[in-house]
């Protein structure tokens, strides 16, 4: 199970364990460097975010209007004008579509590619589980410029306050779990873990690390071991991780709040080289049941009170910070090289209504896995576009489907890892990396 890290053994257990073969990668181009996914968990409404339905009748449509963009013929809520200004940066993929109507099931399959055996549930993490995306990146193509692979930031995934499945290597095993870094709105105080003891000189260093290789003589290469070593010796490592280090009109741009600060750690990540990251716009799915007032704790898992909540809760927050994560790529020359997707386990029904059992005075919308949207970027995508379309209500797809194993055959795709391939667990059984089919579309003018 997925927890927060303390101190350096567990950031050495977590962060640098796993089962290192020989990576097994067959020859597909590689699109991307690194992989940067912001994850809405809980279900963002797609009818009131990416695919607004102004002709739609008022219980459907919602209380938002739609407003222009920067590609002629798309509109999104006039909610989210920074996101509507760069929308010639990335495409929009409208007719997603599943059929798991809860959290902990759908997260999984969103987060794994693989549907959960029990569907429309709410599972705890197991170890025979699929492993998480980050994991089986890890375990085919371990990082090179930096002693780690795959980094979850701003989690774990509550839902709503439960672990979340498909956080984890599952199958794989503990040691491919992904790094887990919590709240960084006041730094990342797993940083003072990583930090040389004053009393322990470089020398005193090197003298221990010579013994230890003298008693695991006989045990050969070990690259626990070795990346271990690379971690403690390793300053680039620990400067990724130091936000102080960003200017503050940066960090302002992004947000000084949890989510805000947790994507642009993920792009200092990506920055300095870590192929896999996933920063989890809330920590929670619906933390706003029980801290209504704190902004910091809600998920866009809205029940009820749903435009309330998007409008002046999570849509100002997210709009400011997921435009400035694509000018920021797109400024430092990294956007060409980072595939970047805002994704979430579904949407919301098209259907407004207040539900008695759930928090909140006002209509919402319930879960909805028939059509949903998401977001990419970078590495090839072509921006402007919007792939597939849904009928009036936004409630089912009109054009072909894609589904979570779609994205992450191309999430694979993208950074050279063919989702025809296969990976090996612990007891030497093939895998097969993802059954879905890439979202070719993306890359067509």
């Amino acid at each position: 199970m997925l927890r927060f890290l303390h101190g350096r053994r567990e950031w050495l257990r977590l962060g640098l364990g796993g089962l290192l073969a020989p990576a097994a990668l067959a020859a597909t181009p590689t699109r991307a460097k690194s992989v940067l996914i912001v994850y809405a968990g809980g279900g963002q409404s797609h009818l009131d975010t990416w695919d607004p339905k102004p002709d739609a009748p008022a219980e459907i449509r919602g209380i938002f209007k739609p407003i222009a963009t920067s590609v002629p013929g798309t509109r999104f809520c006039e909610h989210m004008p920074r996101i509507a200004r760069l929308a010639h940066k990335f495409a929009v993929v409208r007719s997603m579509s599943h059929d798991d109507l809860d959290h902990g099931s759908a997260c999984y399959w969103a987060l794994t590619g693989h549907p959960h055996a029990r569907k429309s549930s709410n599972p705890t993490p197991k170890p025979a589980d699929m492993p998480t995306m980050g994991a089986i990146v890890r375990r085919l193509r371990p990082a090179g410029a930096l002693p780690y692979t795959a980094a979850h930031i701003n989690g774990p995934l509550l839902a709503p306050e439960i672990l979340s499945a498909g956080q984890h290597a599952g199958l794989l095993g503990r040691g491919c779990d992904p790094l887990v870094v919590g709240d960084v709105t006041g730094g990342v105080p797993e940083l003072a873990a990583l930090e040389p003891r004053g009393e322990l000189p470089a020398v005193r260093l090197s003298r221990r690390r010579s013994l230890l290789e003298s008693l695991e003589h006989h045990a050969g290469d070990d690259p626990l071991r070795r990346q271990a070593h690379a971690l403690l010796g390793s300053s680039a490592a620990r400067a990724a991780f130091d936000l102080t280090r960003e200017p503050m009109a940066v960090r302002e741009k992004y947000g000084m709040h949890r989510s805000g600060q947790a994507v642009l750690l993920a792009r200092r990540l990506v920055e300095a080289g870590v192929p896999y990251v996933v920063a989890f716009y809330h920590p929670s799915i619906r933390g706003q049941d029980k801290e209504p007032d704190d902004t910091d704790a809600y998920g866009w898992d809205t029940h009820n009170d749903v435009f309330e909540a998007l409008r002046d809760r999570l849509l100002p927050r997210f709009d400011r910070t997921f435009a400035a994560l694509i000018e920021d790529l797109d400024q430092r020359g990294l956007l060409d090289s980072t595939l970047v997707v805002c994704m979430g386990e579904f949407g919301r029904a098209p259907l407004v209504a207040l539900e008695k059992t759930f928090a909140g005075s006002t209509p919402g919308r319930k879960h909805w896995a028939g059509a949903y949207s998401i977001a990419l970027a970078g590495a090839g995508v072509r921006g402007g576009k919007v792939i597939g379309a849904t009928d009036r209500r936004g409630a089912y797809p009109t054009t072909p489907a894609y589904t979570p194993a779609d994205v992450a055959a191309t999430v694979f795709d993208a950074i050279g890892i063919d989702p025809a391939g296969h990976y090996r667990d612990a007891l030497d059984r093939p895998y097969q990396v993802s059954d879905g089919k890439v979202i070719s579309e993306l890359y067509r003018a």
